[in-house]
């Protein structure tokens, strides 16, 4: 990773970790009824402590570097920062669960059902689902038809088109075997769902063209299955301690990977040739889009 593409990481890391607080605050003191507001109180806490547990940001950080690279400015783009990386956070929450894929250990601390109670966990999810929609609807600035597109993006790609969609095939899919194309369709929609919607919603926060839109999402749609090439490829090669969470469990699990249908060389094949299409996809745009470039090449180098 060269220093250039390191501090702009650090900075969009810093930026929406900063930013999170403020969009969850006042949930338990909102009432004058002291009981209930110290039972919200547990659930802010509890969000807060799923929201802020570290992460690398990279849906984030992609909102972001899409503007730069529409050379845009990134004022503005704070909220639906925050909306999508809640969408994310809750995921990860309701992933967690027993009835899902039931893990005790999430970017080295205890997941939010360990951490709290199993009950507590869901309505985290329910909470921070919901706030990110609320987020895009106040968005500053009377452009309701933009604010229209950004939630119905937003709500597609986590719904059961998308990321919900991904994850009930993957629960099915458990001691399952799934050939290549089905395997990517479910780690398109589990995965790389978000991921693109990160990119389309900013590039349609800076209205850019529907060329540069088009060509955007190729991009996004390559690194969004390179991701979760990688994260199969790590479970595999890293540690407990490195990944932050449980090594091994999708193996563990006997759930379908990618090196477990194409080989630990194949799958590493794959993830090249899905960074070469990203870079490929941007061929069009000059050095502002240098930070998307640098975000394909440190999906597939990433050891967590």
């Amino acid at each position: 990773m060269n220093r250039e593409f390191a501090d702009f990481l650090a900075n969009c890391q810093q930026r929406v970790q900063q930013a999170l607080p403020a969009r969850l605050r006042n949930i338990g003191s909102e009432f004058s009824d002291a009981d209930a507001n110290s039972r919200l109180q547990t659930l802010s806490d509890a969000s807060l402590y799923s929201l802020l547990n570290g992460g690398k940001r990279v849906r984030a950080t992609l909102i972001y570097a899409t503007a730069q690279a529409l050379n845009s400015n990134i004022d503005g783009l704070d909220d639906i920062a925050c909306a999508i990386e809640m969408i994310h956070a809750y995921s990860l929450v309701h992933d967690d669960l027993p009835a899902m894929d039931n893990d005790d250990l999430r970017r080295g601390k205890p997941t939010c059902h360990i951490a709290y109670d199993e009950a507590t966990a869901i309505l985290v999810g329910d909470a921070l689902q919901a706030r990110a929609f609320e987020l895009l609807a106040n968005l500053p600035g009377n452009n309701a038809d933009t604010k229209l597109a950004l939630i119905r993006q937003l709500s597609a790609a986590a719904g059961p088109r998308g990321m919900v969609g991904g994850q009930a095939i993957d629960l099915a899919s458990v001691n399952q075997q799934l050939d290549l194309s089905a395997l990517q369709t479910m780690h398109q929609l589990k995965t790389g769902a978000l991921i693109r919607v990160a990119i389309s919603m900013s590039a349609s926060w800076c209205q850019a063209s529907p060329e540069q839109i088009a060509t955007l999402d190729e991009y996004g749609k390559a690194i969004g299955l390179s991701f979760q090439v990688q994260d199969d490829i790590i479970d595999i090669e890293s540690n407990t301690e490195t990944l932050g969470k449980t090594q091994g469990a999708d193996q563990a699990l006997n759930k379908p990977t990618f090196p477990a249908l194409l080989g630990l060389p194949g799958a590493k094949a794959l993830a090249a040739e899905l960074h070469e299409r990203a870079l490929s996809a941007l061929c069009d745009f000059d050095e502002r889009a240098d930070p998307l470039r640098a975000l394909s090449h440190y999906i597939i180098d990433r050891q967590h």
